[in-house]
């Protein structure tokens, strides 16, 4: 069992720190395609976040992933680790000229367990590497408690 990246025991996971509509603002996805419901935490120095997505039952996927057992897919909980590392990268930036930010790599990915409607994934984002352009977090996703998923992903600005 892999340990969580950071401790997140003394967090509420349903505050609001960055809530929908500013997320909308902040990241390119939008529709189906954004997989960050809210984001709950962001340190100080930019360094480390917590966001949500809820596994909901009316989601596009739902009917073909697993007929009779839905199952998040993998490149979704992925897809969510590189909005929330987008997320604190604008952070870090102060909003500043962030630009498109493309999902450039994706490293060391391991599955560890699955996420079904009715979840709660709890996203974890840590900045491993940040330049102007450029930036990379180690990222994880837990469902209570329990790492389902863990990715290093890097990003771009275009």
């Amino acid at each position: 069992m892999t340990d969580p990246l950071f401790d997140i025991s003394g967090h509420d996971l349903s505050n609001v720190h960055v809530p929908p509509n500013r997320l909308d603002e902040l990241l390119p996805q939008c529709g189906d395609m954004r997989q960050v419901d809210r984001v709950v935490w962001i340190d100080d120095t930019s360094k480390y976040a917590i966001g949500v997505k809820e596994v909901r039952d009316d989601e596009f996927w739902v009917p073909g992933h697993i007929p009779g057992r839905p199952l998040l897919p993998g490149v979704i909980m992925i897809e969510a680790a590189a909005q929330l590392s987008s997320v604190l990268y604008q952070f870090k930036l102060q909003f500043e000229n962030a630009g498109f930010l493309g999902f450039t790599r994706v490293d060391n990915c391991v599955f560890r367990g699955s996420a079904e409607p009715g979840d709660t994934l709890v996203l974890l984002a840590v900045e491993k590497k940040f330049q102007r352009r450029r930036f990379s977090c180690d990222a994880q996703g837990l469902i209570n408690g329990n790492v389902v998923f863990e990715v290093k992903c890097t990003g771009m600005r275009i």
